[in-house]
C-alpha cells in the first residue's frame, strides 16, 4: 500500500473558486553525481517505476551490442523504450525489429489490448480485426527483451520469469544505474507481465540523470545510455503517440528534454546542461502522484511546473504545451469554464 505520509499536496482542483479535490505527490531532482538539487515531499518513497523504467529495461540489451548486432535504427531502439499507441507507423517499426531478430507475434507474452490511439483502434474495428499482442503498448519493450535473449542464445520461453537471464540482467542494470542494492528493490508484475521495480524517487532520478550522460559510468554503459537517450529524443513519435504528453514535450523541446511517463501517476524526465543553463552536467527528475492520477491531469501539469521552476523550459515552449498545464480550465459538457486545476508546490533547494 502507498505510504501516503510520504506525499504532500501537489495539485489542486477548484470549482467556482472553492476547493474540490487534491492530489498528493513527491518529487526528486538529482544530478549525475547523485547530488540532490531540489525536492518536494519524501524522496525516499519507493513507488513502482512502471513504464517509466522502460529505458532502463533496454539498457543491458544495448550495452551488450544489440543495436549493432541486429542493425537496429534509432527509431527501432526508441520503440523498445516506448509505451506506444499502436499506430500504423509504430507497428511498421515493430515489424522491422521482429523481422531483424527473427521473432514472431506468438513470441510476445505481453498480452492484448486495443491500440491506445483512438483513430487506430477505430480503423482496426472498421476492418473487422481484433487486436493482437503487437498492439499492446509494451510490445516494443518485449521485442527488445526477446531479441536480447536470442542474441545471447538464451531460451525465449520464460523470458518474463524473474529468474530468466534477461530479467536478471535487467535487475542488475537497474540496481547499478540507480545505485540501489538488488535485494533492496521490491519487485512486482507489470500490466504486460514483465517484472517491475519499486525504488526510491531519489535513486530513480539519479538513473535518469545518468541516462542523460551524467556521472562516472563504465564506457560501455555511458555509450549505451547515450544511444537510448538520443534515440528516444530523436524519435518522440515512437515513445508515446499522437497528442500524448511524452511525445509532445519532446517534440516541442526539440528532444532536449527526455520524458517517460508510467502508469499510476509516475513520471521521469532527463536533460543535459544546455537545457538548464549550463549548471549540472545532467539532471534527472522522478515524481509520483500518490493516488495514481486516474484522469491524467496532474502528472503532465506537475511535470511542466517542475521544468518551469527549474528554468529548464521557455515561456514559448510552455505556451505550446498549454493544453497539458501547468494550469488548466475545467470545462463542463457545454464547454463552460466551471473550475481550475493547478500545481500547488514549490521545490525546495
Amino acid at each position: 500500500m502507498t505510504n501516503t505520509a510520504a506525499y504532500l499536496p501537489i495539485y489542486a482542483l477548484s470549482r467556482g473558486g472553492h476547493p474540490e479535490s487534491l492530489h498528493h505527490g513527491a518529487i526528486a531532482v538529482v544530478d549525475g553525481s547523485g547530488a540532490l538539487l531540489a525536492s518536494y515531499g519524501d524522496i525516499a518513497a519507493a513507488p513502482f517505476l512502471r513504464s517509466s523504467g522502460k529505458p532502463f529495461q533496454a539498457l543491458p540489451f544495448v550495452e551488450a551490442g544489440g543495436v549493432a548486432h541486429y542493425g537496429l535504427e534509432p527509431r527501432e531502439l526508441a520503440l523498445t523504450c516506448a509505451s506506444h499507441s499502436g499506430t500504423e507507423a509504430q507497428l511498421e517499426v515493430l515489424a522491422g525489429i521482429m523481422r531483424k531478430a527473427g521473432l514472431d507475434e506468438v513470441d510476445l507474452q505481453c498480452g492484448v489490448h486495443p491500440p491506445l490511439d483512438a483513430d487506430s483502434a477505430e480503423a482496426l474495428r472498421q476492418r473487422g480485426q481484433a487486436p493482437d499482442p503487437r498492439h499492446h503498448n509494451c510490445s516494443g519493450k518485449h521485442s527488445g527483451m526477446l531479441a536480447f535473449a536470442k542474441m545471447q542464445v538464451w531460451p525465449l520461453d520464460g523470458y518474463l520469469d524473474r529468474g530468466h537471464p534477461v530479467q536478471q540482467a535487467i535487475l542488475a542494470a537497474v540496481a547499478e544505474l540507480c545505485a540501489v542494492e538488488p535485494g533492496q528493490i521490491a519487485l512486482g508484475t507489470d500490466g504486460c507481465s514483465a517484472p517491475n521495480f519499486a525504488i526510491p524517487l531519489r535513486n530513480a532520478a539519479l538513473g535518469f540523470a545518468r541516462l542523460a550522460g551524467g556521472g562516472e559510468l563504465a564506457p560501455e554503459r555511458t555509450a549505451a545510455c547515450t544511444q537510448i537517450f538520443e534515440a528516444m529524443s530523436a524519435h518522440p513519435e515512437m515513445v508515446g503517440g499522437p497528442g500524448r504528453f511524452d511525445t509532445r514535450l519532446m517534440q516541442v523541446t526539440g528532444g532536449r528534454i527526455l520524458s517517460k511517463g508510467g502508469a499510476e501517476g509516475y513520471q521521469a524526465l532527463a536533460w543535459r546542461a544546455s537545457a538548464s543553463g549550463g549548471g549540472a552536467a545532467s539532471m534527472g527528475v522522478a515524481f509520483k502522484i500518490a493516488d495514481g492520477d486516474a484522469r491524467g491531469w496532474a502528472r503532465p501539469a506537475v511535470a511542466l511546473e517542475v521544468l518551469r521552476q527549474l528554468e529548464a523550459i521557455s515561456a514559448d515552449e510552455l505556451a505550446q504545451l498549454a493544453d497539458f498545464g501547468p494550469q488548466r480550465s475545467v470545462l463542463n459538457a457545454r464547454e463552460l469554464e466551471v473550475g481550475q486545476g493547478r500545481p500547488i508546490f514549490e521545490l525546495g533547494r
